[in-house]
């Protein structure tokens, strides 16, 4: 029997790690603390094996070995190892140890990780408390992962620490309640929207609110190769931090992540000009408000020539974002609220003149509750700028198709398989899914609310009037006999 970790071990360790801050922090914070730290503990422990291999291979020669380090995929400082911090776990000023190791890291990995760890502070007393209570909680953390062995020889299989780490960012979002969504989109919608999107080898895919990653990784793994460029931006500078993180564990070094607000300032950029991609995918923050339409019109990339967004709900925005960063046959997939489909002034011109120019290619409903931090049914555009002649849109309502849930529905692989089955094979069905034409929609005054075009009314079986009728007849005359024999019994017990 194999000694090696599996990810159900990995996962069980670390979770129980987090009974360090629970009731401390909330979980939108400590994921930074356990996260940051399990990404210490896996880079320490594969350049520990790996200096082993060097070193039998170079006899123990200390300056080759060295010298060989430094060609892998990352430097570990000596006094930046998790083994040192470990070491240290009783100094008074254990929080900043780990900061200064955590620097050095960065340092020594500039084109990597720089930056990576500026915003989390081990360090930080309004967060881990005063220095006694500080200490006795980071000890803790690292007593509970110092039991893990995670070097590569060690684990079952090469994604074991990445799918870990998507393990974990799921079930904080769990525990995060509304901020989840800041960071983190279910799993199963992720993977629903990278097979819309139907990446391929040697696509550049972007996503411009990442969160921490888990939508362009979905997307990677959609393509079944490392043969692709992804690219990032991300507003929240301690979740771009898990998104860097995020792609490192999952062996994607080159992935480009930027921190900044994509709208007011994109920094996925090249040429003096917004970078264009095969694939763009996102699920960004719902009806944003005050998201930057003051600054819209003075644009430097002229991203809303279509028209601006109210300065209330920035979906539209963030459609516009991805549709001019889509090269000349891009796809885009993006998760919104149902408003999108179907309100009127600016939303409704810029709707109206994105189908006009046949860049929609599908609207699909989907369940309620299956986002963190809301309960609302959100529906997937999908967008073509390669739609050749074919002006039709289809419609999916599959938001009666999902496995319900305590506190969140999910959706099943069967509900997954479905709607991309009948994306991919273009067809309707019943009560399920339609083909609109564009005269259709234009009928319909560009609305593009679902139940326009996916009739889901269940029809009522007939009323047979003459056997009803019968049946009450006959029950009536049963419930005389019955009333007329209590009357019997009672006056036998005299009443």
């Amino acid at each position: 029997m194999s000694d090696k970790l599996t990810q159900e071990t990995i996962n069980k360790q670390v979770w129980k790690a987090c009974d360090t801050f629970r009731g401390t922090l909330d979980a939108g914070q400590y994921k930074d603390y356990i996260l940051t730290m399990l990404f210490v503990k896996y880079i320490s422990d594969v350049n520990a094996e790996k200096k082993e291999e060097y070193s039998k291979k170079y006899n123990g020669d200390e300056e080759r070995i060295e010298r060989a380090l430094k060609h892998e995929r990352f430097i570990l400082p000596a006094m930046s190892s998790f083994d040192h911090i470990y070491e240290n776990r009783g100094a008074d000023n254990l929080g900043e140890v780990i900061n200064i190791a955590l620097d050095n890291i960065q340092e020594a990995n500039h084109s990597k990780l720089d930056g990576v760890f500026r915003n989390i502070d081990f360090n930080s007393e309004s967060n881990l408390g005063e220095t006694k209570d500080r200490n006795r909680r980071l000890g803790h953390l690292l007593t509970d992962l110092a039991v893990l062995d995670l070097s590569p020889s060690n684990l079952v299989g090469n994604d074991v620490i990445g799918d870990s780490y998507e393990y974990l960012i799921s079930n904080f979002a769990a525990g995060a309640g509304k901020k989840a969504g800041e960071f983190y989109t279910a799993s199963e919608v992720s993977q629903l929207l990278a097979k819309l999107v139907e990446p391929k080898e040697g696509n550049r895919i972007s996503d411009p609110t990442c969160g921490s990653g888990s939508l362009l990784l979905k997307a990677a793994k959609e393509v079944g190769s490392t043969n692709v460029s992804l690219y990032g931006q991300e507003v929240n500078g301690s979740t771009y931090a898990l998104a860097r993180m995020n792609m490192f564990l999952h062996e994607m070094d080159n992935a480009r992540i930027e921190w900044g607000d994509t709208i007011n300032n994109p920094k996925l950029t090249e040429n003096d000009a917004l970078m264009k991609f095969d694939v763009v995918v996102a699920n960004p923050p719902f009806s944003l408000d005050k998201w930057g339409a003051e600054n819209a019109t003075a644009d430097k990339y002229q991203r809303f020539h279509r028209g601006v967004p109210p300065k209330s709900k920035g979906d539209y925005a963030f459609i516009t974002h991805m549709i001019e960063t889509l090269n000349e046959h891009g796809r885009a997939g993006v998760v919104l609220p149902h408003g999108v489909l179907f309100r009127g002034s600016s939303e409704g011109k810029i709707r109206k003149q994105l189908i006009d120019e046949n860049l929609l290619k599908a609207v699909i409903g989907l369940p309620a509750n299956l986002f963190f931090g809301t309960g609302i049914p959100a529906s997937i555009l999908v967008f073509d700028k390669n739609k050749g002649k074919n002006t039709d849109v289809l419609f999916i309502d599959s938001s009666n198709e999902y496995e319900s849930g305590k506190n969140q529905n999910r959706l099943r692989t069967e509900d997954i398989q479905k709607i991309y089955a009948t994306y991919k094979n273009w067809e309707e069905i019943e009560k399920y899914s339609h083909i609109a034409s564009l005269d259709e929609i234009k009928e319909n005054e560009y609305n593009l609310n679902i139940p326009r075009y996916v009739d889901t009314f269940e029809e009522e079986e007939p009323v047979d009037i003459a056997a009803t009728q019968t049946e009450i007849k006959e029950l009536k005359s049963k419930i005389a006999e019955v009333e007329k024999q209590m009357d019997t019994y009672l006056t036998e017990l005299g009443f």
